[in-house]
């Protein structure tokens, strides 16, 4: 079994402490900008989207508390490391959607039922937006290529909600200078397309992270056979399995026969087999079970 995870993994998570950290300054700063100007203007759908930024910020405490939990090295509570804490903070993100969600839409109900006090705009309140979406757009800009350079899903995960910030941004831009044109009925009919954006934004984040904890196969068993059957003095592997996340840290499990008898040669060839594994698709956790040189089986796995 090989157990070794990098050492860039452990210092990968200092690194997400310090991104996260930083784009909570930044979040915090683009609601205070939104609410001031939504409260400035009495704009339903720049409220609405202060209201979407809070969950960014939000997220970010979130991200800082999950990935101080989700430590790769195992202990004897947690013998296969910490790494779901990461994933399940991100699930918590798409939870914080859907509530920006459907507060978003029921203040566009409510205002269209009872009506409001007229929106008001002007260039200023313009100018403020614009220096938002630029904040927006370097942070969702910088957690995307950190988050992928050290294969963090919690930065990922952000940087998708704050993807949906630009987007929604955008869109509220577009409604006030419509407003600011005359056009006071686009700042509720725009507020609609805000939340089927910020829903969008919550199930990519739901779909991208359920197979992680649910254990759904992370390498094809077919692949993992092709590859093991190419390594000097195998001859048959199955009932292979195996989970976790690519890049970060898989687990392999499989079945193996091989060509020698005696028990420190056929060890050799084990561990062959597990370096093969790992330089492909490591860091990787392998338990390899030797069977009988004369047991076959066809399938190469459940």
């Amino acid at each position: 079994m090989v157990d070794r995870p990098l050492p860039s993994v452990i210092d990968n998570r200092r690194a997400v402490q310090r991104v996260l950290l930083i784009t909570l300054a930044l979040n915090l700063a683009v609601v205070a900008l939104k609410a001031t100007v939504g409260w400035m203007t009495g704009s339903l759908s720049l409220l609405a989207d202060a209201l979407h930024s809070v969950t960014d910020s939000a997220n970010n405490v979130l991200g800082l508390a999950t990935n101080r939990l989700a430590n790769p090295r195992p202990d004897r509570d947690h013998p296969y490391g910490h790494q779901k804490f990461e994933a399940i903070g991100a699930l918590g993100i798409a939870a914080f959607l859907g509530i920006a969600c459907f507060e978003i839409l029921k203040s566009s109900v409510e205002r269209i039922i009872s009506g409001g006090n007229p929106v008001t705009m002007s260039a200023t309140a313009l100018w403020i937006m614009l220096l938002v979406l630029g904040i927006n757009i370097f942070v969702a800009t910088y957690e995307r290529r950190v988050g992928l350079a050290l294969n963090s899903k919690i930065l990922v995960a952000d940087a998708h909600h704050t993807m949906s910030d630009i987007w929604t941004t955008i869109v509220v831009i577009a409604g006030l200078i419509g407003v600011w044109q005359g056009l006071t009925w686009l700042d509720i009919a725009l507020a609609f397309p805000v939340a089927l954006l910020v829903f969008k934004s919550g199930w990519t984040v739901l779909r991208d992270n359920l197979p992680w904890l649910v254990d759904e196969m992370a390498i094809a068993p077919e692949a993992i056979h092709k590859q093991v059957m190419q390594v000097p003095g195998v001859v048959n592997c199955h009932s292979i399995a195996s989970r976790g996340l690519l890049g970060r840290q898989v687990f392999i499990d499989m079945h193996l026969v091989v060509q020698p008898t005696d028990i420190r040669a056929a060890h050799t060839v084990t561990e062959a087999v597990e370096d093969r594994l790992e330089e492909l698709y490591g860091p990787a956790r392998i338990t390899i079970h030797l069977e009988p040189r004369e047991y076959t089986e066809e399938a190469i796995t459940y």
